[in-house]
């Protein structure tokens, strides 16, 4: 096992925990984990895209994001628990991110895009499987019915999850960099980490105000 592979593994050990801690607990803690975070992301979009003209476009859609998650930890009028499609959107990402680093690594094959030279469509298709598992148990656990519509969906916000990725490997790309900070080993930026989540979480809220699955 590589140095980079235990750094990944340690830091998700502490962070996941942490997150988890804030998104239950909710009320202010919530509200300070998510600014911190906003901060965090903030900052490292400025550094990597202060000269290019889209800045400005992308910061907006990074307080879209983040409204969007607000507002979804927060809304009464969804049914469930209050943290709990919050809780069930960041394991579907978790568990895309990690299928299509598992799958990517063990089977490799031919590569989905050159925007991003890690991703192949092994990994994709892993990210697929592992978010449709995780998607399972966390309905088990909610004591939530699965039904058809919900498969589907979870496949979108898996595929607008590894689509964030790309797009936040293309910026990279562009700025010449490898990675958006180093706040966390083995991973890079907070945004690297949870590159995919800002894009998955809107379409999550999208798709919660028309009413379409609730």
């Amino acid at each position: 096992m590589n140095q980079e592979l235990i750094k990944r593994i340690l830091s998700s050990i502490v962070l996941i925990p942490v997150a988890l801690f804030f998104i239950i607990k909710g009320s202010f803690l919530f509200i300070f984990f998510i600014s911190t975070c906003f901060c965090i992301i903030s900052y490292e979009w400025h550094m990597m895209r202060k000269k290019k003209s889209y800045y400005f476009l992308g910061f907006l859609f990074l307080i879209f994001s983040f409204v969007t998650i607000y507002e979804l930890r927060f809304d009464n009028y969804i049914i469930g628990k209050d943290y709990m499609w919050v809780l069930i959107i960041l394991i579907v990402c978790v568990a895309t991110d990690l299928g299509g680093y598992i799958f990517g690594k063990i089977f490799k094959g031919p590569k989905l895009t050159k925007l991003s030279p890690n991703k192949t469509y092994a990994g994709m298709f892993g990210g697929y499987i592992l978010s449709l598992i995780a998607l399972s148990f966390s309905f088990q656990y909610f004591k939530l019915e699965l039904s058809i519509e919900w498969l589907f969906f979870t496949l979108l916000v898996s595929s607008v999850s590894q689509l964030g990725d790309i797009i936040i490997s293309y910026f990279k790309r562009l700025s010449k960099v490898k990675d958006t900070g180093k706040i966390i080993p083995g991973h890079g930026g907070l945004l690297d980490r949870i590159d995919g989540m800002i894009f998955a979480f809107p379409i999550f809220y999208i798709i919660e105000i028309t009413g379409y699955l609730f």
